[in-house]
């Protein structure tokens, strides 16, 4: 049945450029934080990652509001981008050229799935227990790169972490974590920007960190964009990562769409959300298009409906937030000044906020909560989300036959099970 147009009220030009301004400065902050995690200990350029970033996120989301018609910002996606810097590169040592590759084939298998009935299937193969463990274990796991970076939590060679020395840098890392709080809690959609503003200002006049010499500069093209190893990504070795980097984008990318949707009332007769192919289509083409600019996977962003709840019904909306992002090409001397400390804040409630669907999980079933247990812990325990993924697969089809189950077990699960024993064996 064709999708039809939501029960939504009638909108206006300056409506919907209001509402484009808001979802923006909703997401604005990822211009700063992406290229920051990209560039910890990866070795790729920060003025490089920025140029990525910025691109990725004006040009996806004009072509968001063109083609899918969605007032919906994309963006290098949180947990995405941790996963590509510190399990990828840190974690495996993979070059990040080769990561970007395995980036850009995920996003053409996206892409297929996108235009294809595989899409429904594969979402209903993955137990719901274990999207939602999988969202809270990225939770952690960014909270836990947040905590490092404002250097709260530190490494030992005994007990793995330890608590860190308190340090001014912590002190405005706290400082920071107030004001965005305080800001959300008042509905501020700049409450991000406010907090990486304000602990930044504080760190240069306190001479923590050094400001920039110049305000602007010109983008950075040659650097990352373009460096991708397509051929060095498809080593078997690596599937597995690839799978990994597929499966969670393509939850988050029908969480995000499926829950913003149910939220502002963008749905439906039938309750189902707008343009959702449309829409997914674009977010696969997101996730190939970050392999080929240099930035982790592009992905809708949740603060959309910021924009959507200021108004924001068509996707003109989108095109005026994409606008937005572009003269951010010119801005990487200051956003290279923010220290670490400063983004920590960004990234605990954006684990805050992914770890709240922990009030999904099935708490009274055995042999559900167990699976998603080991996703939830072995992804921030192994910085790995596809450890985390395909331990849980394997964890749901054991279970589910132990406890005499194994008729409630669809044929895609069987297959996905086995296809995680596969992917586990050559990961190792």
């Amino acid at each position: 049945m064709p999708e039809t147009a939501p029960a939504v009220p009638a909108t206006s030009t300056r409506t919907e450029v209001v509402a484009g301004l808001t979802t923006f400065l909703a997401t604005a902050y990822i211009v700063v934080v992406n290229p920051a995690i990209l560039s910890d200990g990866t070795g790729m350029p920060f003025a490089g990652a920025l140029t990525a970033t910025v691109l990725l996120s004006g040009l996806l989301t004009i072509l968001m509001g063109l083609y899918a018609r969605l007032p919906f910002a994309v963006a290098p996606g949180m947990g995405l981008n941790a996963f590509f810097a510190y399990t990828l590169v840190v974690g495996q040592q993979i070059p990040w050229p080769t990561a970007l590759g395995m980036v850009f084939w995920a996003g053409v298998l996206f892409l297929v799935i996108s235009v294809t009935p595989v899409r429904e299937r594969v979402a209903a193969a993955i137990p719901a227990s274990l999207r939602t463990a999988m969202a809270c274990g990225i939770g952690l796991l960014i909270t836990l790169v947040g905590l490092r970076g404002a250097g709260i939590v530190v490494g030992d060679p005994v007990t793995l972490v330890k608590p860190g020395p308190f340090t001014p840098s912590v002190l405005l890392a706290v400082l920071g974590l107030v004001i965005a709080v305080g800001l959300m809690v008042r509905g501020k959609t700049i409450a991000f920007l406010v907090s990486i503003g304000a602990v930044t200002a504080v760190a240069w006049m306190a001479g923590l960190v050094t400001p920039p010499q110049t305000w602007v500069s010109r983008p950075d093209f040659t650097s990352v964009t373009l460096r991708l190893d397509l051929w060095g990504a498809l080593a078997p070795a690596l599937w597995p990562s690839i799978v990994a980097v597929l499966f969670t984008d393509l939850f988050d990318s029908l969480s995000t769409f499926i829950g913003v949707a149910e939220a502002t009332g963008f749905t439906d007769d039938e309750g189902r959300p707008v343009r959702l192919r449309q829409g997914l289509i674009v977010d696969a083409w997101a996730t190939l298009g970050a392999g080929l600019l240099g930035t982790s996977s592009g992905t809708a962003y949740v603060e959309s409906a910021a924009g959507i709840n200021a108004g924001g019904r068509t996707g003109l909306t989108a095109i005026v937030a994409g606008l937005c992002f572009l003269p951010c090409l010119f801005l990487a001397p200051i956003a290279a000044a923010v220290p670490p400390f400063a983004t920590t804040p960004v990234l605990i409630i954006v684990g805050v906020l992914m770890f709240r669907t922990s009030r999904a999980l099935p708490f009274g079933a055995l042999e559900e909560m167990v699976p998603a247990f080991l996703t939830l812990v072995l992804i921030p325990l192994t910085l790995s989300i596809t450890q985390g993924l395909l331990w849980g697969l394997v964890a749901h089809v054991v279970a589910f036959v132990v406890a005499g189950r194994s008729r409630d077990l669809a044929p895609w699960s069987w297959g996905l099970g086995g296809l995680a024993v596969g992917l586990l064996y050559l990961h190792g």
